[in-house]
């Protein structure tokens, strides 16, 4: 099995044990609206726009809502735990697209119960998501106000956002440091090191794609 398959068979056994009116760590979204966020990534590529692009986003929230309003919470996931779309037809694309999108939305929801705890993640794993940080930390961090030093526990440094000014240092194993970069902060196991207030305007700041 794949690390994206396993991601993504782990989140839908979580799914259906939570239910559909879960918290998650997605800004007013239950589990019912992360289940029907992914049908939709996935099934209904002429909403995916709104995904990323702000001027779409009223289309695809709309998409959104109707796939809640037309499908039981249980056929959502059923969905959802079957790869649509070019994913069910190209394994490594699903691989190359799908690992990190639902290793974040399976922690999304973990984080988002009381007393979850960080996984024992596989070194591969863990190797994978330090080079999508090494290729992406720039863009995941754009929007950054202090520049950023990602250390990784176990060796690799990244520097990215603003040059020149204070840096706030970021420690931990590279799946956290993912989430980090992400935008989940507050539920990232990660130390963090700097001035006070740089370190108050990092953790805030809208980090992410």
């Amino acid at each position: 099995m794949t690390h994206a398959r396993g991601e993504r068979t782990a989140l839908c056994d979580l799914l259906d044990r939570l239910g559909p009116d879960a918290p998650t760590l997605c800004a007013g979204w239950s589990t019912y609206d992360l289940a029907a966020h992914l049908v939709l990534r996935e099934r209904r590529p002429d909403a995916m726009g709104g995904i990323a692009l702000r001027p779409l986003a009223g289309y695809t929230a709309s998409v959104q809502n109707t796939l809640k309003t037309r499908h039981p919470y249980p056929e959502l996931v059923a969905k959802v735990r079957e790869p649509g779309g070019v994913f069910g037809l190209v394994k490594a694309l699903d691989q190359a697209v799908n690992t990190i999108e639902f290793f974040v939305h399976h922690e999304d929801v973990r984080r988002a119960q009381p007393s979850w705890e960080p996984r024992e993640l596989p070194a591969e794993l863990e190797e994978l998501f330090w080079k999508r940080l090494s290729s992406g930390a720039r863009l995941m961090l754009r929007r950054a106000p202090v520049g950023v030093v990602l250390h990784r526990l176990g060796g690799g440094v990244l520097l990215a956002g603003p040059r020149g000014g204070p840096k706030v240092e970021v420690t931990g194993r590279a799946g956290e440091l993912l989430m980090f970069c992400f935008g989940r902060q507050a539920h990232a196991k990660v130390e963090l090191t700097g001035t006070p207030e740089g370190v108050e305007r990092l953790r805030e700041a809208p980090l992410g794609m």
